[in-house]
């Protein structure tokens, strides 16, 4: 690792620095990534009003900086990673109240839309609003003692950051209707058998060893053909095959236009290392 800074790391740190709920680290472990970390452990991370809008803030900082990957998970001492919504919160509300609370953009469509990767570092439990945090991001590597589920159904209502959306779209129609439908919770090792998470450890080192040597074979990428990489990835459940692939070919072309093109193909034939200038 280097000791130069990313563009807008100062930035990042300040917000971060009038955040109570949310700690943010910018190349502590790889240069170019950020650790966002949910520190909320009375509640186990449960997300209640504060925590989404300072996770909104972090995330607007990081969006406008030369952070190229994010990793999101959840502090140690919390031990989970979102246990779910704030149910005090729900309790209170009624459908206005409600409406209101769900104007766009929340946390999940902030983190699925934001142009940077978003790796899901699972190290504990991730329930209702926390599954549904974790699959608004791009990757989902997770402790193998976490569960993970969509419990709503036991408490009268229904998931309502995306989890009927996004769940059948990772999963399958089938079992996103047995776990929304019944409220189960399903261990990591079958969350990654059913789709819902990518990588499971056995412990917390392995876990890092995935999550940072992940972030960091993205980070040697060119940062514009990352965003333009998940941008076509992303639009695969959102449009019809021939939709995509017209999209596809499109955000291709668009690539040839940019200097790190002409440099990723000129190192190739010079048998070195890019030097990508993220334009």
């Amino acid at each position: 690792m280097t000791d130069e800074r990313v563009d807008g790391a100062d930035d990042i740190e300040a917000v971060a620095a009038d955040c109570e709920l949310v700690e943010v680290a910018v190349g502590d472990r790889v240069d170019g990534v950020a650790t966002v970390t949910l520190d909320r452990p009375d509640a186990r991370n449960a997300l209640n009003g504060p925590l989404r809008a300072e996770l909104k803030e972090v995330l607007a900082a990081i969006e406008d900086s030369g952070v190229r990957v994010v990793v999101l998970t959840g502090a140690a001492a919390a031990k989970a990673f979102v246990a779910g919504a704030d149910v005090e919160e729900l309790r209170e509300r009624g459908t206005i109240a409600q409406r209101e609370a769900s104007k766009r953009p929340r946390v999940y469509e902030v983190v699925d839309d934001l142009r940077q990767p978003v790796i899901a570092r699972i190290n504990g439990h991730a329930l209702g609003g926390g599954s549904e945090l974790a699959q608004a991001c791009d990757v989902r590597i997770a402790h193998e003692r976490a569960k993970l589920g969509q419990p709503e159904i036991n408490l009268g209502i229904i998931p309502g950051g995306g989890a009927t959306q996004r769940l059948p779209r990772l999963v399958g129609e089938g079992q996103a209707m047995r776990l929304i439908l019944s409220g189960e919770l399903v261990d990591a090792r079958e969350a990654q058998d059913i789709g819902l998470v990518d990588v499971v450890c056995e412990d917390e080192d392995e876990l890092d060893e995935e999550v940072y040597g992940l972030a960091e074979a993205m980070t040697g990428n060119s940062p514009i053909a990352l965003e333009i990489a998940k941008k076509a990835v992303k639009a695969g459940s959102r449009m019809d095959l021939e939709q995509g692939i017209e999209y596809e070919a499109e955000l291709f072309a668009t690539l040839f236009s940019t200097a790190d093109k002409n440099e990723g193909i000129d190192a190739f034939f010079e048998d070195r290392d890019p030097e990508w200038q993220g334009k």
